[in-house]
């Protein structure tokens, strides 16, 4: 995501001639490659986290911490405290 953002930026601040992006062209021969670095690394890295299985590694913790605070909070609204009285070995 960070790439796309600065990709962006880069375009907006040649659009309004700030900086060294301002002196940028648009030509194929001139500095168009340069606009194009961002966003073709934006799709190595997600080509590269969905190959990997980090994307969904990430989803699947995200799901497991979401279960646990509802687990939590439901043990919670019963009056348990959230202690779990089978895993202190005592029954």
């Amino acid at each position: 995501m960070w790439f796309v953002i600065l990709g962006v930026v880069i375009i907006a601040l040649n659009l309004a001639n700030i900086g060294p992006f301002g002196n940028w062209t648009w030509e194929i021969t001139g500095d168009l490659w340069k606009f194009c670095v961002p966003f073709a690394l934006a799709v190595v890295w997600w080509v590269w986290a969905d190959k990997s299985g980090l994307d969904k590694r990430r989803e699947i913790e995200k799901m497991d911490a979401k279960r646990a605070a509802r687990r939590q909070e439901n043990l919670t609204a019963l009056g348990l405290g959230g202690r779990d009285k089978r895993k202190g070995g005592k029954r």
